[in-house]
């Protein structure tokens, strides 16, 4: 199967990205709580405001880029923001400076994107849709995985055996990080085109979004409230003993796993349909939680982390391919655009919610909704949005 130059070339961007943003920003929170000195509740606070200010932008972006049938430029201008923000942390020295520079981040990345992800959606056909945002999600993962490795050399020569993170180390990665960034902007404006079928501008109002992908938005939002930032279950790994090479090491681990299960799932998604895939990875996710919350030792921590690698391959870009089902072409901008601003608006009073709820009632209680609320939306998902058909 013949895949389309789009895919190729956002999946190169989304790869040299993440090799630069996951050198630093899986690190961000031990920055935070190790030479900074803040409590979970801050780390909480900069973790879910920096994803949710972005979140208007993700709806305009995707919304401007149905109105003008433009994906591409909106999806470089978004690197572009993100990799001009990135050095800016070599001199933050207070968690307000940390906040902006990750706030900036979030801006580009809500600028992005919806166009970005519509753009994929437009250059391939149904039939290979799942494939195609696996494959994205592969390469971004893959991107992730290298990113961490440098991190983990890095911090092995100048911190082996250390288990706190030192300021030093940390902005030896931020300037590491840009080259990567940079090039990920040249491939996309370079090796990206618009298809042929979305030149042309739509008019306002064509296309409607449809109930079945407002009851899937919906399921979204209620499993992301569950769905705190990452940087809980990297402190929980740290709060049961592991070393900070061994936290790089359970990085990598994910992101190997994330990265393999990706693309076959995607595949999986195309001859299966897509919600099998989804209540799969959620239904994983929750049981995974439940882990996270009984874990005794760093060892359970490293192997959930591995696991949960696994929930991710099988939903997040099944769940994108899932959109594109779902809304008219027409559309897709928009209907992304609402998609990831879901999870961004959710993902403030999730990680504020976890950052408070560890301080008073200790790590255990944050997993254990999060659960809960995995279960909840998964049967939404499994009982109440149809796979095919027309809205009703």
């Amino acid at each position: 199967m013949k895949i389309h130059r789009n895919v190729w070339a956002a999946s190169a961007a989304s790869f040299l990205n993440d090799i630069s943003s996951e050198m630093i920003f899986n690190l961000l929170p031990l920055f935070l709580a190790n030479v900074l000195g803040l409590p979970m509740g801050i780390i909480g606070l900069v973790e879910g405001v920096a994803e949710s200010l972005s979140s208007l932008l993700k709806i305009a972006s995707g919304w401007l880029s149905d109105r003008v049938a433009q994906r591409k430029p909106l999806a470089v201008l978004g690197y572009a923001v993100s990799t001009l923000a990135k050095p800016f942390l070599y001199f933050a020295a207070s968690w307000q400076a940390v906040l902006a520079v990750r706030v900036a981040d979030r801006i580009g990345k809500g600028v992005r994107t919806a166009p970005r992800d519509a753009l994929l959606a437009d250059s391939v056909a149904p039939e290979s849709r799942g494939l195609s945002f696996g494959l994205h999600r592969a390469a971004d993962t893959a991107g992730a995985f290298v990113g961490l490795a440098v991190a983990l050399g890095v911090v092995w020569t100048r911190q082996s055996g250390e288990s706190l993170l030192a300021a030093s180390t940390f902005r030896t990665l931020v300037w590491l990080s840009v080259a990567p960034a940079v090039l990920a902007v040249a491939v996309l404006a370079l090796g990206a085109k618009e298809p042929p079928h979305a030149s042309r501008p739509q008019e306002p109002g064509h296309g409607k979004l449809g109930k079945r992908f407002h009851g899937f938005l919906f399921a979204l939002v209620l499993f992301t409230l569950g769905n705190s930032s990452d940087a809980f279950i990297i402190l929980r790994a740290q709060e049961r003993g592991l070393s900070l090479v061994g936290v790089l090491g359970m990085l990598c681990g994910f992101n190997f796993v994330y990265a393999v299960v990706s693309a076959p799932a995607g595949r999986l998604s195309d001859r299966w349909g897509r919600k099998p895939l989804i209540v799969s990875g959620w239904l994983l996710y929750g049981v995974l939680y439940l882990g996270f919350a009984a874990a005794e030792s760093a060892v359970h921590v490293v192997v959930l982390f591995a696991l949960y690698g696994v929930y991710y391959g099988l939903a997040e870009g099944t769940a994108r391919a899932f959109v594109a089902d779902l809304v008219p072409f027409e559309s897709r901008g928009t209907a992304y655009g609402l998609y990831h601003a879901a999870v961004g608006i959710a993902a403030l009073p999730a990680s504020l919610a976890a950052g408070v709820l560890w301080q008073r009632f200790g790590p255990r209680i944050p997993f254990l909704i999060g659960a809960g609320l995995a279960l909840v939306a998964s049967a939404l998902v499994l009982f109440s949005i149809a796979e095919k058909g027309e809205d009703s």
